[in-house]
């Protein structure tokens, strides 16, 4: 059945209103050119705290950002109160773009990736040599998640005063890895961190370890004016209690350095690491996978790194050590 006449005119035909308003649709989004640069600190149940200039705004991600995920250190664009009083909220519109980003999954057969932080330079790997008992896995999951992400390692080294660390020393020193020992003494009067704060001065680095290694009590010596919480060792587990549950980025006093603690980790899982790029930490070996068969390992029969080393291009050791830290996503770190 026609609707309108023959000779419709186009005032004849009527149109529907626009409940949300006569403007048309559009897929363009505003450029937000006039936004403030900030950096996140933390993330509290989807309310995040930036440092935008001197001071800390509260704010929320902006809906045309859709699902890309805001994490700690990122550097963003905010608009909207920038005056950091209570209960004003701002957006933030724009995630610029990482030079860096750690990643981890639960597992290694968990396909979800989780990015820990960005924008990071080093990370510092904090393990205890006893009490609770050291986990060198947990710690070859790290390096390879350091190497993977581009990120210097640094070795932290706690509760010397209740087991030497020459072993464990020995086992990384083939690495090259930057390292610092301390003791539960010397947290207290300040020498352990004042020997950590030498290797952040002008970067931004990131804490990991495991419950009750000491991590965040090192954190707050090295920045005292925010003290977190810190928990102890069960002694029938052996096993720290989770005392930081989400990460924060802390200023260094007197440099330009930051610290990221993070929440104990219990696992890292390396699903998502290309071992392509581990070899990339090498640079002494890298060389010598010219040759290598296709999707090569660096761990099989045919690996032209074998005959790389027997020409003495590199160490016997180093090529010992990147295979122990590619064979660890095979490996539980308990074992």
């Amino acid at each position: 059945m026609r609707r309108y006449g023959k000779h419709t005119d186009e005032d004849d035909v009527r149109v529907r209103p626009n409940r949300k308003g006569n403007r048309p649709r559009t897929n363009i989004r505003p450029k937000h050119e006039d936004a403030a640069e900030g950096f996140v600190l933390t993330i509290d149940r989807g309310r995040l705290t930036v440092l935008v200039e001197d001071r800390t705004i509260t704010a929320m991600k902006a809906r045309e950002l859709g699902r890309k995920g805001v994490v700690v250190g990122d550097r963003v664009a905010v608009v909207g109160d920038l005056s950091g009083d209570k209960d004003t909220l701002a957006r933030i519109v724009r995630v610029e773009k990482r030079s860096s980003v750690l990643r981890r999954t639960a597992d290694d057969d968990d396909p979800y990736e989780r990015v820990v932080v960005a924008n990071a330079d080093q990370l510092a790997i904090v393990t205890a040599l006893a009490d609770p008992e050291p986990r060198p896995r947990l710690i070859d999951r790290c390096l390879v998640a350091a190497f993977d992400a581009g990120l210097e390692p640094l070795l932290v080294l706690t509760k010397s005063d209740l087991a030497p660390a020459e072993e464990m020393l020995k086992t990384y020193e083939p690495l090259g890895i930057p390292f610092v020992v301390t003791s539960r003494d010397e947290l207290a009067d300040g020498d352990a961190a004042d020997r950590v704060r030498e290797r952040l001065t002008d970067r931004i680095t990131v804490f990991v370890g495991h419950s009750g290694v000491g991590k965040t009590t090192l954190v707050n010596a090295l920045v005292p004016d925010h003290q977190r919480a810190t928990g102890r060792v069960n002694a029938v587990t052996g096993r720290g209690r989770h005392t930081t549950t989400s990460a924060l980025a802390l200023p260094l006093p007197d440099t330009k350095g930051w610290v990221i603690d993070t929440p104990g980790v219990r696992s890292f899982g390396l699903h998502h690491v290309d071992p392509a790029r581990v070899i990339n930490a090498f640079p002494d070996l890298e060389p010598g996978t010219e040759r290598c068969p296709r999707a090569c390992s660096h761990d099989e029969p045919d690996c032209a790194l074998d005959q790389w080393v027997a020409d003495g291009h590199a160490e016997p050791a180093r090529l010992y050590s990147l295979r122990r830290l590619l064979a660890t996503r095979e490996r539980r770190e308990g074992d």
